[in-house]
Parts: C-alpha cells; structure tokens; sequence
C-alpha cells in the first residue's frame, strides 16, 4: 500500500510531518510512504519512505481554485493527481483546505453516484470515542439528496473505518421533532426516516453533539462549519480558563495537582489529535484533510486513518451501495 503525504501541509510542516511519517514507517514496515515536497534533504532515511519532488507549494492564504488551476506542479495537486492516476492508494495534506477540496473535485474527481463530496471530521464526544460529522464546510449549499448521500457514505465509513456496527444516523436541526427546522432538514429528514439502509435515529440538536447522540450526524456544510468551528472555540475556551484558574494561587495549584488524572483523562478524549484527519468523502480516491494544527501524532493517525480507509475498500463499497439503490 502506497500513501502519500503533503510534507508542507500545516501550521508545523514540514518538521511534524516528518516526524509523523518516521512513526508510521517503524509501526507499519509494509507500508510505503511517499513524501510529496520541495526539498528531498527532509526525507528520513528509511526504506519504506520515498520521495516525490515538486516545484511548487499552495500557500494558507491563496485562493483554492485559482491556485490550483495555477499551480499544477504543487504539493496539493500532486498529491491528488497521485492518487486518481494510480501512483498512491491515498492522500493525506495539512494544507489549504479550500485548495485540497478543490483539487480533489477537479483533479481526483468525483465516485460514481455522489453529487457533491462531503468534508467527514470525526468529533470527539464525552467518555471517549467519535462522532463522523459530515459536511463540515465542501458545500455550504446542499440539497436534500445530498444529504441522503452523505449519511449512506458516512455510515458506511463508520462501520469500515471507525468499527461501529449498524452506526446510528442523526440530522443536525434545531429541535428534535420531525416538523422542525427549515424546508431542507425537513426534506431530508423525510428521505433519510424512508431510507431502508439506515438506522436513522431522527434529527438532534447542536447542545447535544459532545453527548454522543449519533455514530453519523449529517448536515449542510455551512450548519456543519459553524459547528466545527465552535466546537473548537468552546473547547479552547474551556481549557484556557481552566489553566487561568488552576495556576491562580497555591490553593487551586494544589487542587489542580488532586485533579490532574482527570483533567488528562478529559483532555485526551476531546483531542482531535487521535481521530487522524478529515475524509473527502465522495471522491473517486481516499484524500485526507489533516488538521491545518497537526503534530506528529496527529499525523501518524492520519496514516493510519488513510491505511484502513485503504484497506477496507470504502469507496467500492460506497459505490456499490449508490448504485444499487439507482438500480432498485
């Protein structure tokens, strides 16, 4: 199996990028890796790490489309010219997200049966484990269908990726009754309650999510972005205050010290840094978007995230499974 990897993706390439490969490449011997970059001096000296050179790179700030119809010869449409041209099983970058999506849709290309590819982060919620949440920002306008599709991909990516049997499927909406929300959700929780191929457990509430409510929750990327993003900021939040308020005096040092298995414990199950990265659920090969703050370990999970994505043949079953609904 051959993964390539973005070695400038990430507010830390390409030094934790590096230093991710080296842990998969002593974990995973049979594995190839190949780094995709400018500077082959960066490439650890192990047998089972290749390199592939480019010219260019897409920075943080560019324009995704116009970068990457302009930079043919960068490390993001590299990548995924890779993988749609048979030279790597999958793609993993740290990158330009617009740019990554981009050139997934226009370079990689589309499976058959899917309209418009999702963006699947796993969130982590309370008590450990994930929830696949998806999409979170590919297309802030989405039809019902869409979303039909994007809960039988995710389902399907649950069960083969994540290892949750029969996955529950919920709707991200502003009330849980089957009534509410706008004329989308509305649809859409019509389509996906008739939907015989899926454990639909109806729609669920943002205030919810950190609970687990769902194995899948499905939404239009600009509801699943906000989400993200605000997820992301409560849970800096939280954590920032808490440092502010354990480090105030000796009193709260010594009681920070008393909860400090717990307050790891905690930290640890909300660290995105262990569900790997973010599919591009719907393209015709596995492209993975890893956190833009990606370390090391962040990034070996992403390898090991695109390894099995790999491995359990995701994007034949997704097909199958589209395709045998159109025939039906």
């Amino acid at each position: 199996m051959r993964i390539a990897i973005d070695l400038h993706g990430g507010d830390h390439a390409p030094t934790e990028v590096v230093e991710g490969v080296r842990l998969a490449a002593a974990e995973w011997p049979d594995l190839s890796i190949i780094l995709v970059g400018r500077d082959e001096s960066l490439k650890p000296e192990l047998p089972n790490v290749s390199f592939k050179r480019v010219t260019e790179v897409i920075g943080p700030e560019e324009e995704p489309v116009k970068s990457v119809r302009s930079k043919k010869d960068s490390s993001i449409v590299v990548g995924c010219r890779m993988v749609r041209e048979g030279e790597a099983d999958a793609f993993i970058s740290g990158g330009n997200t617009g740019a990554l999506m981009a050139a997934g849709l226009f370079v990689t290309g589309r499976m058959k049966g899917v309209d418009r590819p999702a963006l699947a982060p796993v969130f982590p919620v309370l008590g450990g484990g994930g929830m696949l949440v998806l999409d979170v920002g590919a297309n802030p306008e989405a039809r019902a269908e869409h979303l039909r599709q994007y809960a039988l991909m995710g389902g399907i990516y649950a069960q083969k990726v994540l290892g949750i049997e029969n996955p529950r499927v919920g709707l991200l909406n502003i009330g849980t009754e089957a009534g509410k929300g706008t004329e989308l959700t509305k649809e859409a929780y019509s389509l996906l309650d008739r939907e015989p191929d899926l454990r639909f457990v109806g729609n669920v509430e943002a205030r919810d999510v950190l609970f687990g409510p769902c194995d899948v929750l499905v939404c239009d990327g600009f509801s699943g972005n906000i989400l993200l993003k605000n997820t992301e900021g409560v849970a800096k939040a939280i954590f920032d205050r808490l440092k502010q308020e354990f480090t105030r005096n000796w009193l709260s040092k010594l009681a920070a010290a008393v909860l400090k298995p717990g307050l790891v414990r905690f930290k640890n199950d909300m660290d995105y840094k262990e569900h790997g990265g973010a599919p591009l659920l719907g393209l015709a090969g596995p492209v993975i978007k890893a956190h833009g703050s990606s370390d090391a370990r962040a990034f070996f999970n992403a390898i090991r995230q695109a390894r099995r994505f790999t491995e359990q043949q995701v994007i034949s079953s997704i097909e199958q499974e589209l395709s045998k609904q159109k025939g039906a």
